[in-house]
């Protein structure tokens, strides 16, 4: 028998990420489980150089991404969908692939779900895969949930 107690949903709030939330909101209903939404501020690109992170001070500037990431955290689920639901907010600061895999080790987590974006191609080598790097890495199943080419239908 499966059982389900700690469900992982990372998201980015892409629109391929957000096409997982569905996926794990059933897994949570379903298994009664607890559903952790995640958000990872990608500390990587402080490190690239971008002008904008020379013009803040990059640990501003990650303080500000965590500020508007826990405000969208906050939407993703709306009131009338959350009866019944154990959610948990969560926002770290890191590489996306390296803090989901530590998270779900250190927590015991059951299941991920995840979005992919189905970059192809030169995108796909020059900006990697998280959802992949997750695949690989992860200490339990990972459900990917690849962009829409059928829709989920809710009950």
């Amino acid at each position: 028998m499966i059982r389900l107690k700690k469900i992982l949903y990372p998201t980015d709030f892409s629109e391929s990420s957000l096409e997982a939330l569905p996926y794990a909101l059933s897994f949570a209903r379903e298994y009664k489980a607890k559903l952790v939404l995640l958000h990872v501020v990608n500390e990587q690109i402080f490190s690239e150089g971008l002008s904008l992170a020379r013009a803040i001070a990059p640990e501003a500037l990650g303080q500000e991404m965590a500020q508007e990431a826990e405000r969208r955290l906050k939407m993703l689920i709306p009131a009338d969908q959350r009866s019944g639901l154990d959610v948990e907010m969560l926002i770290l600061h890191g590489l996306p692939f390296l803090e989901i895999i530590r998270y779900a080790k250190a927590n015991g987590i059951d299941l991920i779900v995840i979005g992919t974006h189905g970059r192809t191609g030169m995108e796909h080598i020059l900006f990697g895969s998280t959802a992949e790097k997750v695949v690989r890495k992860a200490p339990c199943p990972v459900l990917s949930i690849r962009p829409a080419e059928h829709a989920f239908v809710m009950p």
